[in-house]
């Protein structure tokens, strides 16, 4: 599924000092800055006619480049630097100050003041744009460790989506795998707790733990163990640099021929079945622990067997799906909505959530999303699992 450019993505005019133009997602169009420069010098000449003490009041615009500053472009801290100094100037220039002492100091102070709001733009805007550059790293990083969909298997064929944000929030550790095994497909829906690079960091472990346990390792639930140790390990590794400890949601399936296929649900979204007749969360009892805590719970973590048709689909999905919310609060009825798209094939259901989750939210994401959708593969390939 291809990707609108990322000013198209996030609604942002592609014109950085075009008429509606944006510096980042909340920030000012040009429009809105010459408001704020006439309204706000309209209302002060209005006032000090009012009182007839209008060159008192004028200096205060000198503060208004400072505001905009903190959100406009570089572009529009200096015109309103120069706005504001041509208005105080005008506004001396008709009502003078007593001595020209007092002229030049409220003259040179605008000067000073409006050309320091604009080195400090300067530096945001730097800052913004490093900051993006990371993130924009970050995120191509992640497409590049996690393979694109979709994946096969001997015994699924499997869609999806995964998108990460990358403006507004630092990207997330959401991860996916499906392999072929000796034992049967398995597969991985993950999400690390936080964001940002160390998110990133402890969401590649347990990625790659998985792919290594999962060839070697016969039961699930020793696959499962290996990814408890691998974040484990990350949390120890990473207390020496003072970085956050974090922990883990995942479900870990095993999918073999039969109809019946197994699952861990480590503080997961449990899965939904779609079937012809009805859409719905699939009961995998009580979740145990998120990776990196089970040693809270006395219970070992074991395989829960369910019912896995041939002619139905399965589909996983990360938290920032099911938590996207509309402008009221409201949080997106995935399962109200899957209800009425059992009926797709199971090629269109990934495309159909992300379109729909965009309309629902206004376009205004701000987590990252990853969706699989597993249908039972009618012509297997020959895949050789790696021993």
């Amino acid at each position: 599924m291809g990707r609108l450019p990322m000013g198209q993505e996030m609604g942002i005019s592609q014109d950085p000092d075009g008429p509606n133009a944006v510096t980042r997602q909340g920030g000012l169009t040009w429009r809105v800055v010459a408001g704020w420069l006439v309204g706000i010098t309209a209302a002060l000449a209005v006032t000090g006619v009012a009182l007839g003490r209008e060159t008192g009041f004028a200096p205060f615009l000198v503060f208004l480049p400072t505001l905009i500053a903190g959100r406009g472009s570089v572009r529009q801290t200096a015109v309103a630097s120069v706005w504001t100094v041509l208005v105080i100037i005008g506004s001396l220039i008709r009502s003078p100050l007593p001595n020209v002492a007092a002229n030049a100091s409220v003259i040179t102070f605008a000067v000073a003041l409006d050309g320091l709001s604009v080195v400090q733009a300067v530096r945001r805007v730097r800052q913004e744009r490093e900051i993006s550059r990371l993130r924009s790293a970050a995120a191509a990083l992640q497409r590049q460790i996690l393979r694109p969909f979709p994946l096969v298997t001997r015994e699924l064929l499997v869609h999806g989506l995964y998108e990460p944000v990358e403006e507004d929030s630092m990207v997330g550790g959401d991860v996916y795998e499906a392999m072929p095994t000796p034992y049967g497909s398995r597969v991985l829906i993950a999400d690390v707790q936080g964001k940002g690079l160390p998110a990133i960091s402890a969401a590649f472990a347990v990625l790659s733990s998985f792919r290594e346990a999962a060839l070697s390792e016969p039961t699930l639930s020793a696959v499962v163990d290996a990814l408890e140790n691998s974040v484990l390990r990350h949390n120890a590794f990473v207390a020496q640099t003072g970085e956050e400890q974090r922990f883990v949601t995942a479900l870990i399936l095993d999918v073999g021929p039969e109809a019946t296929a197994q699952a861990i649900n480590c503080g997961h979204i449990q899965p939904y079945l779609l079937t012809d007749q009805r859409a719905g969360q699939v009961n995998l009892g009580e979740a145990s622990l998120p990776l990196g805590l089970a040693s809270l719970s006395r219970e070992p973590r074991t395989a829960t067997p369910f019912t896995f048709p041939t002619d139905a689909t399965l589909l996983l999905c990360t938290d920032g799906i099911t938590e996207t919310r509309d402008p009221s609060g409201a949080f997106y009825p995935l399962e109200e909505r899957l209800t009425g798209w059992r009926h797709l094939p199971p090629s269109e259901i990934a495309p159909t959530v992300h379109q729909d989750l965009e309309q629902y939210a206004h376009r205004k994401l701000t987590d990252d999303r990853a969706l699989l959708v597993l249908h039972r593969n009618l012509t297997p390939p020959e895949i050789s699992p790696i021993e």
